[in-house]
């Protein structure tokens, strides 16, 4: 869908381009901005290997499991079908940190990374669980009470007092966050959205996949042991 979406923008863009007499800088846009996406992913390359290193460190000081635990009742209530050992609750637990410290690039690997190790908790291969669901709405509704780059940023501008946005942005992300974990918690629940009735549809379609790389955790686990 987002396929469409996008060359749909492309095309709009070209022809009010031409009938407006603006089609080279039109075109001049498109190459800026596709320069500037191959900019960003080198960018996010590198962002990318130092937090899951970063991450990789946490796991062996013990530091992710200790979040973990602490976080663990509400973690079970957001996330019911994700185990509380499983690699999965590591990457939430420090994407949300990151995203509470207001540190957005540290959040983004992180998140990538429990996207796909949720992924490997799918029975489906192209259908996001109800888990999978929570974590957008929660990652989208912006978590955060310490905004470190805002604070900077304002600060860099030389704000008389870069610290000031604090209490509403705190207001916010309640506000925000609340609405998104309501959501996502009514909306799975309704028939149309129903996990079980969304792959029973797929299904009547004849576009079901199952995810071929899904191994129950407990085996997965038992497997590493060995």
């Amino acid at each position: 869908m987002m396929n469409y979406i996008w060359v749909g923008l492309v095309v709009i863009a070209v022809i009010f381009g031409a009938i407006t007499g603006n089609l080279s800088e039109v075109q001049g846009a498109i190459f800026d901005f596709a320069m500037s996406a191959v900019e960003i992913v080198f960018e996010l390359i590198g962002i990318l290997c130092f937090f899951s290193g970063l991450m990789a460190v946490a796991e062996k000081a013990g530091l992710t499991e200790a979040l973990g635990k602490l976080l663990k009742p509400v973690m079970g209530k957001l996330f019911p079908g994700i185990p509380a050992d499983h690699p999965a609750a590591s990457g939430i637990v420090m994407n949300i940190a990151a995203n509470i410290m207001g540190l957005g690039n540290a959040a983004t690997p992180f998140g990538l990374k429990a996207m796909a190790d949720m992924q490997r908790l799918n029975k489906t291969k192209d259908i996001a669980t109800d888990d999978m669901v929570m974590f957008l709405a929660i990652n989208t509704s912006s978590v955060t009470l310490i905004p470190t780059t805002v604070i900077g940023l304002r600060a860099a501008a030389e704000s008389a007092n870069p610290a000031e946005v604090v209490g509403p942005i705190i207001l916010a992300t309640i506000i925000s966050t609340a609405t998104a974990i309501i959501c996502a918690k009514i909306f799975c629940k309704l028939r149309w959205w129903k996990l079980e009735n969304v792959i029973e549809a797929e299904k009547a379609k004849g576009t079901f996949a199952l995810n071929e790389s899904y191994v129950p955790w407990e085996e997965e686990k038992a497997a590493m042991a060995n």
